[in-house]
């Protein structure tokens, strides 16, 4: 969680100090910085991002989420290393009850800055050399600075963003996790199409040093999203509606206790336990629960949609995300469990089709492509 991380800036431990200020008092001391145009001024910022710091550590939640929106709309105007600092502060604000929607745009804004400098770093990095990209934790920025300016081809303000984007990207993704964890904002996001700008600029970046994969699974996941499910065996149709469905392996154990457990389709019921770590449960990490598969996953083109991906992954077909049950091609099982722990998930059953519209869907679906083909 990001509030476990907020940067105190080596703030006053002193009780006295924390007697004599406030967390809304040390905000406006900072905002009074940014509006007099002083935020160049090391010494007034340092010291302004010291007292918000030590003193949103121990703050209560509502302190902190009055603040949350005021720390947003300092972002832009924020120097670069101390922005990706005051967004952490704003995750944290937001993980504490602060509105995550009016802390958006400027947070994500903030880490599609950061990937865009992070590939510019790894491109130019090819470009002198290449070789083991710095460390932010253990490398100097300066000397990635110096080998990357070139001033024919990254002059020196391409080249600090390229190092800021690389050396805070962590410190964007934390943030921005935070704010992604609320389904308004993936929606909102989603919607405007920022969602689909930051996963095209995290699918450039790949497998850089920052695991990114949380934050692509948070981004992708659906909310209040319709999902038509075909049972090829029993020729029957099916319309739900997903919530907060990261991973397919939580939509797999929800398709089997809505359809299995609810008593429309034969088999084995899921376990209880599994069920509800696949809602809002939180998983015990001193032990192992696993779920069994019911099915196979398939598109209505044929191919199989893996548990390994996101309800994203089922195709939309005549407006709906439509998605196909076959029998399982072998047994299956993994670890029980939501992929994103801060994000409850949910899957309703809205109705069940007519045979005769089933019949006419089903009629439109591909056959299951095979298991030796579907491993190519």
């Amino acid at each position: 969680m990001v509030s476990d991380r907020i940067p105190s800036h080596g703030g006053s431990a002193d009780p006295s100090d924390r007697q004599q200020s406030t967390l809304d008092g040390a905000t406006a001391d900072l905002e009074a910085v940014i509006a007099a145009g002083d935020a160049e001024a090391a010494e007034a910022v340092e010291a302004a991002f010291r007292r918000v710091g030590g003193l949103l550590g121990p703050a209560g939640e509502r302190e902190s989420a009055a603040v949350g929106p005021r720390l947003a709309a300092l972002l832009p105007d924020t120097p670069p290393f101390p922005r990706a600092q005051l967004a952490m502060m704003v995750g944290a604000c937001v993980e504490r009850g602060a509105d995550p929607v009016a802390c958006a745009d400027q947070v994500l804004a903030g880490l599609r800055g950061a990937l865009s400098g992070a590939l510019l770093l790894m491109e130019r990095w090819k470009e002198t050399g290449g070789g083991d990209l710095p460390d932010p934790d253990e490398d100097d920025p300066g000397l990635a600075h110096a080998r990357i300016e070139d001033p024919d081809r990254l002059d020196e303000w391409h080249a600090q963003r390229a190092v800021v984007g690389w050396w805070t990207l962590h410190l964007w993704q934390m943030a921005s996790f935070a704010v992604y964890s609320h389904a308004a904002v993936r929606t909102a996001a989603r919607a405007c199409g920022v969602t689909d700008v930051l996963l095209e600029l995290i699918d450039r970046y790949g497998e850089g040093p920052h695991g990114l994969k949380g934050l692509v699974h948070l981004a992708k996941t659906l909310d209040d999203e319709p999902l038509l499910v075909l049972d090829r065996p029993s020729g029957t149709g099916y319309l739900l509606r997903m919530d907060g469905l990261t991973d397919n392996f939580q939509l797999h154990t929800l398709l089997a206790d809505v359809l299995i457990g609810g008593g429309h389709l034969p088999g084995p019921p899921q376990d209880p336990e599994v069920v509800a770590l696949s809602r809002t449960a939180e998983l015990d990490g001193r032990r192992r629960v696993t779920a069994y598969g019911s099915f196979n996953l398939v598109a209505p083109d044929g191919t199989w949609i893996w548990n390994e991906g996101t309800p994203g992954d089922i195709p939309v077909v005549d407006g709906v995300r439509t998605l196909v049950l076959d029998p399982q091609a072998y047994e299956r099982s993994w670890s029980a469990g939501r992929f994103i722990q801060q994000v409850p998930g949910d899957l309703r059953l809205e109705r069940v089709l007519a045979p005769a519209e089933a019949a006419d869907r089903l009629s439109r679906v591909a056959q299951a492509i095979p298991l030796e083909q579907a491993f190519r």
